[in-house]
Protein backbone atom coordinates (compact mmCIF):
# COMPACT_ATOMS: atom_id res chain seq x y z
CA UNK A 1 0.00 0.00 0.00
CA UNK A 2 2.83 2.40 0.86
CA UNK A 3 4.70 1.64 -2.36
CA UNK A 4 1.46 2.01 -4.30
CA UNK A 5 0.92 5.49 -2.88
CA UNK A 6 4.48 6.55 -3.60
CA UNK A 7 4.14 5.25 -7.14
CA UNK A 8 0.67 6.53 -8.01
CA UNK A 9 -0.06 9.55 -5.77
CA UNK A 10 1.43 12.95 -4.99
CA UNK A 11 3.21 13.27 -1.64
CA UNK A 12 2.35 16.58 0.01
CA UNK A 13 5.17 18.63 1.52
CA UNK A 14 6.28 22.22 2.08
CA UNK A 15 7.38 22.28 -1.54
CA UNK A 16 4.51 20.21 -2.97
CA UNK A 17 0.96 21.45 -2.46
CA UNK A 18 2.09 23.65 0.46
CA UNK A 19 -1.44 24.80 1.33
CA UNK A 20 -2.55 21.22 2.02
CA UNK A 21 0.66 20.67 3.97
CA UNK A 22 -0.17 23.63 6.18
CA UNK A 23 -3.72 22.40 6.78
CA UNK A 24 -2.40 19.01 7.91
CA UNK A 25 0.34 20.53 10.07
CA UNK A 26 -2.12 22.83 11.85
CA UNK A 27 -4.64 20.03 12.46
CA UNK A 28 -1.95 17.71 13.82
CA UNK A 29 -0.65 20.43 16.13
CA UNK A 30 -4.11 21.10 17.52
CA UNK A 31 -4.63 17.40 18.24
CA UNK A 32 -1.11 17.09 19.66
CA UNK A 33 0.04 14.57 17.05
CA UNK A 34 3.03 14.22 14.77
CA UNK A 35 1.73 14.95 11.29
CA UNK A 36 1.55 11.79 9.14
CA UNK A 37 2.50 11.76 5.48
CA UNK A 38 -0.27 13.08 3.25
CA UNK A 39 -0.90 11.89 -0.30
CA UNK A 40 -3.28 13.23 -2.93
CA UNK A 41 -4.60 10.58 -5.28
CA UNK A 42 -6.52 10.93 -8.53
CA UNK A 43 -10.02 9.50 -8.12
CA UNK A 44 -13.58 10.51 -9.07
CA UNK A 45 -14.87 9.12 -5.74
CA UNK A 46 -14.68 11.70 -2.91
CA UNK A 47 -12.90 9.89 -0.10
CA UNK A 48 -10.08 10.03 2.42
CA UNK A 49 -8.53 7.27 4.47
CA UNK A 50 -5.74 6.56 6.93
CA UNK A 51 -3.36 3.65 7.20
CA UNK A 52 -0.89 2.90 9.96
CA UNK A 53 1.55 0.06 9.34
CA UNK A 54 3.55 -1.33 12.26
CA UNK A 55 7.01 0.20 12.30
CA UNK A 56 6.18 2.65 9.52
CA UNK A 57 5.07 6.27 9.57
CA UNK A 58 1.28 6.44 9.13
CA UNK A 59 -0.17 8.21 6.14
CA UNK A 60 -3.40 9.81 4.99
CA UNK A 61 -4.70 9.69 1.42
CA UNK A 62 -7.13 12.27 0.03
CA UNK A 63 -8.80 11.89 -3.35
CA UNK A 64 -8.70 14.76 -5.83
CA UNK A 65 -12.48 14.83 -6.15
CA UNK A 66 -12.77 15.49 -2.41
CA UNK A 67 -10.32 18.38 -2.67
CA UNK A 68 -12.44 19.87 -5.46
CA UNK A 69 -15.67 19.41 -3.50
CA UNK A 70 -14.67 21.01 -0.20
CA UNK A 71 -13.56 24.41 1.03
CA UNK A 72 -10.19 24.65 2.75
CA UNK A 73 -11.79 24.70 6.21
CA UNK A 74 -13.85 21.63 5.32
CA UNK A 75 -10.82 19.85 3.95
CA UNK A 76 -8.96 20.50 7.19
CA UNK A 77 -11.90 19.01 9.07
CA UNK A 78 -11.54 15.86 6.95
CA UNK A 79 -7.82 15.71 7.74
CA UNK A 80 -8.63 16.13 11.43
CA UNK A 81 -11.15 13.27 11.18
CA UNK A 82 -8.43 11.03 9.77
CA UNK A 83 -6.02 12.15 12.47
CA UNK A 84 -8.66 11.13 14.99
CA UNK A 85 -8.23 7.53 13.87
CA UNK A 86 -4.51 7.79 14.60
CA UNK A 87 -5.03 9.58 17.90
CA UNK A 88 -7.32 6.79 19.11
CA UNK A 89 -5.24 3.92 17.67
CA UNK A 90 -8.30 2.64 15.84
CA UNK A 91 -6.16 0.60 13.46
CA UNK A 92 -4.69 -1.41 16.33
CA UNK A 93 -8.09 -2.21 17.81
CA UNK A 94 -9.56 -3.04 14.41
CA UNK A 95 -6.77 -5.53 13.73
CA UNK A 96 -7.31 -7.16 17.12
CA UNK A 97 -11.07 -7.39 16.56
CA UNK A 98 -10.62 -8.95 13.12
CA UNK A 99 -8.22 -11.56 14.49
CA UNK A 100 -10.67 -12.36 17.29
CA UNK A 101 -13.55 -12.74 14.84
CA UNK A 102 -11.58 -14.96 12.47
CA UNK A 103 -10.48 -17.08 15.41
CA UNK A 104 -14.10 -17.59 16.48
CA UNK A 105 -14.86 -19.23 13.13
CA UNK A 106 -12.41 -22.02 14.00
CA UNK A 107 -14.37 -23.05 17.09
CA UNK A 108 -16.32 -26.24 16.30
CA UNK A 109 -20.11 -26.07 16.53
CA UNK A 110 -20.90 -22.66 17.94
CA UNK A 111 -17.99 -20.83 16.29
CA UNK A 112 -20.15 -19.42 13.50
CA UNK A 113 -22.69 -17.98 15.93
CA UNK A 114 -19.95 -16.42 18.05
CA UNK A 115 -18.26 -14.96 14.98
CA UNK A 116 -21.53 -13.49 13.72
CA UNK A 117 -22.15 -11.83 17.07
CA UNK A 118 -18.60 -10.48 17.11
CA UNK A 119 -19.02 -9.11 13.60
CA UNK A 120 -22.14 -7.21 14.64
CA UNK A 121 -20.29 -5.77 17.63
CA UNK A 122 -17.37 -4.87 15.37
CA UNK A 123 -19.61 -2.93 13.00
CA UNK A 124 -21.15 -1.14 15.98
CA UNK A 125 -17.67 -0.22 17.21
CA UNK A 126 -16.64 0.98 13.74
CA UNK A 127 -19.65 3.28 13.59
CA UNK A 128 -18.84 4.65 17.05
CA UNK A 129 -15.23 5.20 15.97
CA UNK A 130 -16.40 7.36 13.07
CA UNK A 131 -18.45 9.51 15.44
CA UNK A 132 -15.37 9.90 17.64
CA UNK A 133 -13.35 11.10 14.66
CA UNK A 134 -16.08 13.55 13.71
CA UNK A 135 -15.52 15.03 17.15
CA UNK A 136 -11.81 15.34 16.38
CA UNK A 137 -12.83 17.26 13.25
CA UNK A 138 -14.93 19.60 15.37
CA UNK A 139 -12.11 20.16 17.85
CA UNK A 140 -9.95 21.37 14.99
CA UNK A 141 -12.53 23.39 13.05
CA UNK A 142 -14.37 24.60 16.18
CA UNK A 143 -17.37 25.19 13.93
CA UNK A 144 -20.04 22.48 13.74
CA UNK A 145 -21.36 23.90 10.47
CA UNK A 146 -18.02 23.14 8.82
CA UNK A 147 -18.16 19.48 9.85
CA UNK A 148 -21.84 19.16 8.96
CA UNK A 149 -21.19 20.76 5.58
CA UNK A 150 -18.59 18.08 4.85
CA UNK A 151 -21.10 15.35 5.68
CA UNK A 152 -23.80 17.03 3.60
CA UNK A 153 -21.51 17.31 0.58
CA UNK A 154 -20.52 13.66 0.91
CA UNK A 155 -24.21 12.78 0.95
CA UNK A 156 -25.17 14.72 -2.17
CA UNK A 157 -22.81 17.48 -3.09
CA UNK A 158 -20.88 18.42 -6.20
CA UNK A 159 -18.79 21.50 -7.02
CA UNK A 160 -21.53 23.09 -9.13
CA UNK A 161 -24.14 22.78 -6.35
CA UNK A 162 -21.95 23.41 -3.31
CA UNK A 163 -22.97 27.04 -2.81
CA UNK A 164 -26.67 26.08 -2.79
CA UNK A 165 -26.44 23.49 -0.02
CA UNK A 166 -27.99 24.42 3.34
CA UNK A 167 -26.69 23.02 6.62
CA UNK A 168 -29.86 23.83 8.58
CA UNK A 169 -32.00 22.05 5.99
CA UNK A 170 -29.73 19.00 6.24
CA UNK A 171 -30.17 18.95 10.02
CA UNK A 172 -33.92 19.16 9.54
CA UNK A 173 -33.61 16.18 7.21
CA UNK A 174 -31.85 14.31 10.02
CA UNK A 175 -34.72 15.08 12.38
CA UNK A 176 -37.16 13.82 9.74
CA UNK A 177 -35.20 10.58 9.55
CA UNK A 178 -35.38 10.19 13.33
CA UNK A 179 -39.13 10.79 13.26
CA UNK A 180 -39.71 8.35 10.41
CA UNK A 181 -37.73 5.62 12.18
CA UNK A 182 -39.26 6.14 15.64
CA UNK A 183 -42.11 3.64 15.15
CA UNK A 184 -41.52 -0.11 15.74
CA UNK A 185 -41.57 -0.78 12.00
CA UNK A 186 -39.33 2.20 11.33
CA UNK A 187 -36.89 1.06 14.00
CA UNK A 188 -36.73 -2.42 12.46
CA UNK A 189 -36.07 -1.01 8.98
CA UNK A 190 -33.46 1.37 10.35
CA UNK A 191 -31.69 -1.42 12.22
CA UNK A 192 -31.70 -3.65 9.14
CA UNK A 193 -30.37 -0.78 7.05
CA UNK A 194 -27.49 0.13 9.35
CA UNK A 195 -26.38 -2.98 11.26
CA UNK A 196 -23.86 -4.04 8.58
CA UNK A 197 -22.54 -0.54 7.90
CA UNK A 198 -19.02 0.46 8.94
CA UNK A 199 -20.03 4.15 8.93
CA UNK A 200 -23.17 5.72 10.42
CA UNK A 201 -25.58 7.30 7.97
CA UNK A 202 -24.41 10.79 7.06
CA UNK A 203 -27.57 12.51 8.32
CA UNK A 204 -27.13 10.79 11.68
CA UNK A 205 -23.49 11.85 11.87
CA UNK A 206 -24.62 15.42 11.21
CA UNK A 207 -27.21 15.20 13.97
CA UNK A 208 -24.69 13.72 16.42
CA UNK A 209 -21.99 16.34 15.82
CA UNK A 210 -24.57 19.12 16.10
CA UNK A 211 -25.73 17.72 19.44
CA UNK A 212 -22.17 17.29 20.74
CA UNK A 213 -21.24 20.84 19.74
CA UNK A 214 -23.96 22.05 22.12
CA UNK A 215 -22.92 19.77 24.98
CA UNK A 216 -21.18 20.67 28.21
CA UNK A 217 -18.63 17.95 27.47
CA UNK A 218 -17.48 19.77 24.33
CA UNK A 219 -17.39 23.16 26.06
CA UNK A 220 -15.43 21.73 29.00
CA UNK A 221 -12.99 19.94 26.70
CA UNK A 222 -12.31 23.11 24.74
CA UNK A 223 -11.85 25.14 27.91
CA UNK A 224 -9.44 22.60 29.40
CA UNK A 225 -7.50 22.25 26.16
CA UNK A 226 -7.14 26.02 25.81
CA UNK A 227 -5.52 26.15 29.24
CA UNK A 228 -3.10 23.42 28.15
CA UNK A 229 -2.41 25.29 24.89
CA UNK A 230 -3.32 22.16 22.91
CA UNK A 231 -6.35 23.51 21.06
CA UNK A 232 -6.06 26.94 19.50
CA UNK A 233 -8.64 29.31 18.14
CA UNK A 234 -8.19 30.80 14.71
Amino acid sequence: MLLENIGTSVLVSKNQLPELHQLMTEAAEILNLEAPDLYVRQSPVPNAYTLAISGKKPFVVVHTSLVELLTRKELQAVLAHELGHLKCDHGVWLTFANILTLGAYTIPGIGGMIAQSLEEQLFRWLRAAELTCDRAALLVSQDPKVVISVLMKLAGGCPSLADQLNVDAFLEQARSYDKASSSPVGWYIRNAQTRQLSHPLLVLRAREIDAWSRSQDYASLLKRAMKMNTVHTF
